[in-house]
């Protein structure tokens, strides 16, 4: 009796698991060859990495900027177009780009005091830089100008998989927990992580990854729903308000969220 017990308890739940999902309109699809997509707004303007270059491309131009001193970009952010972050992990540098990619700053954490140690790093307002300090094991809210530490948070035990903001909050995923804190290092959010390994925010909503699907966490329920996506090779995907681009390494797909 246990037995059949048991069998129903899990029918039933892989039934309720599956209804609860949230649906994608295709809306259309683009050839393109890049390493890496880094964003794209609503004007229709992508920003990618290739060979070590860094570009924006919009429907009338394509500029690029590249640093041959500063070798291999490991990530980007062009969350604030005028102030677009690259983060140069190797020489532990952050270089800050306009919006023609005319270099405005360079931030070299091998000159700070004290030195930090940095491995990921994300946008925030004003002239501050989300970042994750490796050797304290801390996320810290970094003023370039000031040369000051605005905000620190306590100590993250498990190792870090990625870090996304925007101007009011950040969130950090660890192999362990998601976290989301606010502008004040007040931690407002921490829930388990069960094989997430990326983040995408857009509107303080989240899109996240595993190595099987893809995450919808609502910022007002923070309720985690499974997207019920086409059989794709997800290499990358980036959220834009309702629109969820998916990344081949072939062809960009794009996606109307149908989360209402």
């Amino acid at each position: 009796m246990m037995k059949w017990l048991k069998y129903i308890f899990l029918l039933f739940s892989v039934t309720v698991v599956s209804q609860n999902t949230i649906d994608l309109s295709f809306v259309k699809k683009s050839p393109l060859s890049v390493s890496v997509i880094s964003g794209i707004d609503n004007f229709g303007t992508i920003y990618y990495t290739n060979n070590n270059a860094f570009y924006k491309k919009t429907p009338e131009k394509t500029t690029s900027y590249s640093n041959i001193q500063l070798g291999a970009i490991t990530s980007t952010n062009t969350f604030n177009p005028l102030k677009i972050n690259l983060f140069y992990k190797d020489f532990n540098t952050v270089i800050i780009l306009d919006n023609r990619l005319a270099e405005i700053f360079k931030i070299d954490f091998n000159n700070t005091e004290p030195y930090k140690n940095v491995s990921h790093i994300s946008t925030g307002n004003d002239n501050t830089l989300w970042i994750f300090n490796q050797d304290l094991q801390k996320l810290e809210l970094y003023d370039y100008k000031s040369k000051t530490t605005r905000v620190a948070t306590i100590p993250v035990t498990s190792n870090v998989l990625d870090l996304k903001s925007d101007y009011n909050f950040c969130w950090l995923l660890t192999e362990k927990f998601l976290y989301k804190y606010n502008y004040f290092g007040s931690l407002l959010m921490k829930t388990p992580n069960s094989g997430y390994t990326a983040i995408s925010v857009s509107n303080e909503n989240v899109v996240l990854s595993s190595d099987i699907s893809l995450y919808y966490l609502d910022k007002k329920s923070e309720k985690m729903t499974t997207i019920k996506t086409p059989e794709l090779l997800i290499k990358q995907f980036l959220l834009n308000n309702e629109t969820l681009y998916i990344y081949d390494s072939k062809v960009l797909h794009e996606f109307q969220l149908k989360t209402k």
